[in-house]
């Protein structure tokens, strides 16, 4: 096996922060993390004669490359290290075209700048910001075998999903001369001989990439002391002051996109304030459950808000009132008011917006390359294309008809304007009376949505480990309920008279001085989030605290590892046995997950698939702390420098206070179950 970091960056870019690259630092990367071969990568950049330095001073296989700006993602495009000059002239094209952090070269510019690109290793960043988009993935998937993802999470996805690339994981790192830590992030790789084809050979197959050397996948390294984990669950046990949490901390630093869950964090010491917390929690996910539940109706309201029924009954009004006044003056009639400009309608110019809706999703099927095999089955791509284009056509046909109504009704305007002035006849109001009715309906429609929506009904029930989550939407009983809804000192009791009649209250809440109009459906409306015991009441103060770890435990699933700290010191062992061990169980499927405990609840029960022990030694009066780590079914466990120490007797001192004590409390329980 031979390990690899193909993207590392020794030159400070319009892409990069500012740093002053050094060789000796690199060398010491290569060496203190035995790594068989790298490649230089920096951001549209290739510089030849640092290149031939670099090279010189280290003495693993180093390979030239550059990451280009491509299609608004990133692509790390590699060379073999034989035509340098060749490879350096045509890295100084992608330099010339790429002049701010925003610039980005096309596929064709690419094709153009290197032409055979079977020459070259090209990695696009693929499940890693900025990612490289799925169509000009598709357009260069015959050159792509492999993509870089930036956490064993995702390697260990790809690895098991068919349809993903081979996935590769590499350090991306900005090589300072005042870095302190490096990162763990390479790749191994089933080769003998380092050459550029063997390592095209090798990421055509899954089989052929790891994150660890002689455990494959199920291992990664953590630190750059040469500390691993698994990929799974993860326990690290040690005495107090042993450096468990030093250990974590450091875990944490050198970690991206890492959940922390620290010692006491979510102990309850302050009743009032973490009931203030508590409940800001369930405003926060109240309001996104309100959102979601009501999104079309928001689209409803905000409809009807641009409907002003007083105002269209003023027109009416005003028409009525001008057509019988007309009548009544032919008398009046002269050669102006009998011209026919003077009581032309205006055209009514067509809406697009479903037109333009159509010509979106069409474009949605022909661009989407998940489903496409499916989509093309029943529609062919050519008839997708084809319809798009007759769509577009006839978007602009009405965009130009719309136009010229537009134009006709200015000058009609215009020239009754000019009649109206030399006639003493009376002009007929201009008036739109579909429209007009039509509002009347909508509105109709609205009140009858609205009473719907009103009525009381359960939107949300989930079981959480114990605990019982319910969201359930609920009429208004009083301006104070829509008061604390707004979250602002406005009074509501005008509003609230009008509140079963929808469209007055709507047309009240408009009146009303601050408040946003998005908004206005939160108060049709109010949605009720709890979180319920086993026996249905409310939570208290103690079990808020257990909701809020289980809460924190799930809300890891958005990160890449997670990471808890004593979490015996907060809760009972009941809670933790029952709930949270299972919990953290399941997420270890997906993540990493690293447990620090000295709790045999935690630490024994929870079955984890690696151990961690640290040991606190002071030589010279110098604190230092010893880490052994192994499977929890090793006899020893294995020190970073080769030193070994008895499991069981680690497992015996750290959970049980050591095996006298262990046997004490057996016999005290024999006693007590007799």
């Amino acid at each position: 096996m031979k390990k690899i970091d193909l993207h590392i960056h020794t030159i400070a870019t319009i892409s990069d922060s500012a740093f002053t690259f050094n060789i000796e630092k690199l060398k010491y990367y290569v060496e203190s993390m035995k790594i068989d071969c790298i490649a230089i990568t920096n951001h549209n950049v290739f510089d030849l004669e640092q290149f031939n330095t670099i090279t010189e001073n280290l003495d693993v296989y180093v390979l030239p490359g550059i990451e280009i700006n491509l299609e608004k993602g990133h692509l790390l495009l590699i060379s073999d290290n034989k035509e340098l000059h060749d490879f350096s002239e045509r890295c100084k094209n992608v330099q010339d075209l790429i002049q701010t952090c925003n610039d980005f070269i096309t596929i064709q510019q690419l094709k153009d700048i290197f032409g055979d690109l079977s020459k070259y290793l090209l990695i696009p960043h693929y499940d890693k910001k900025p990612v490289i988009g799925d169509k000009t993935l598709s357009e260069l998937i015959e050159f792509i075998s492999a993509g870089e993802v930036n956490s064993p999470k995702k390697f260990i996805y790809c690895i098991n999903d068919s349809d993903s690339l081979v996935p590769v994981i590499f350090s991306d790192v900005r090589v300072k001369e005042d870095i302190l830590s490096f990162p763990t992030r390479q790749t191994y790789i089933d080769l003998d001989e380092i050459s550029l084809n063997g390592i095209k050979f090798c990421f055509r197959d899954k089989n052929k990439v790891a994150l660890s050397e002689n455990e494959g996948n199920k291992l990664f390294q953590v630190l750059d002391n040469g500390l691993v984990l698994s990929t799974g669950l993860n326990v690290i046990l040690g005495e107090r002051s042993s450096g468990k949490t030093y250990t974590l901390k450091r875990i944490y630093e050198t970690s991206d996109s890492t959940k922390y869950i620290k010692q006491f964090s979510l102990l309850e010491t302050d009743e009032d304030a973490d009931k203030r917390n508590f409940e800001k929690l369930l405003s926060t996910k109240q309001s996104s459950i309100t959102q979601g539940y009501l999104k079309e109706f928001k689209e409803v309201v905000d409809e009807i808000a641009k409907i002003d029924i007083r105002k269209n009954e003023v027109s009416v009004g005003k028409y009525i009132e001008s057509l019988i006044k007309n009548a009544t003056e032919i008398e009046k009639a002269d050669l102006f008011s009998k011209a026919i400009l003077f009581s032309e309608s205006e055209f009514t110019e067509s809406t697009l917006d479903n037109l333009n809706k159509l010509i979106e999703s069409v474009r949605l099927l022909i661009e989407n390359t998940e489903y496409k095999e499916l989509i093309n089955a029943y529609i062919p791509e050519e008839n997708l294309k084809r319809l798009v284009i007759e769509l577009m056509v006839k978007y602009t046909e009405e965009t130009e008809q719309n136009l010229r109504k537009r134009w006709v009704n200015d000058l009609v305007s215009s020239i009754k304007r000019g009649l109206q002035m030399r006639t003493a006849a009376t002009h007929i109001e201009d008036i739109n009376l579909i429209k007009i009715a039509t509002d009347k309906e909508k509105i109709n429609k609205f009140t009858m949505v609205s009473d719907l929506v009103k009525q009381e009904t359960e939107i949300l029930r989930k079981d959480m480990q114990g605990f019982k989550i319910v969201a359930s939407s609920k009429k208004y009983t009083g301006a104070g309920e829509l008061k604390k809804t707004s979250g602002k000192m406005i009074g509501f009791s005008d509003a609230y008279k009008n509140y079963e009649d929808s469209y007055k209250f709507l047309q009240e809440l408009k009146a009303i001085e601050g408040l946003d109009p998005t908004e206005y459906y939160k108060y049709f409306v109010r949605i009720e989030y709890k979180i319920l015991n086993k026996y249905g009441y409310e939570v208290s103060g103690g079990e808020r605290s257990e909701f809020n770890l289980l809460q924190e435990i799930n809300d890891a699933l958005q990160y890449d590892m997670l990471l808890i700290d004593e979490p015996e010191s907060s809760f009972d062992n009941m809670f933790l046995m029952n709930d949270v061990n299972e919990l953290i169980k399941d997420i270890s499927k997906t993540i990493p997950v690293v447990v620090v405990t000295h709790n045999s609840t935690v630490g024994a029960s929870i079955k984890p698939d690696y151990v961690v022990y640290t040991k606190k030694k002071v030589v010279e009066n110098e604190v230092k702390y010893q880490v052994y780590s192994g499977y929890p079914s090793d006899k020893q466990l294995k020190s970073l420098d080769g030193e070994t120490i008895s499991n069981h007797d680690v497992v015996l001192n750290s959970l049980e206070a050591g095996e006298s004590a262990y046997r004490e409390r057996g016999e005290s329980y024999e006693v007590l179950k007799d």
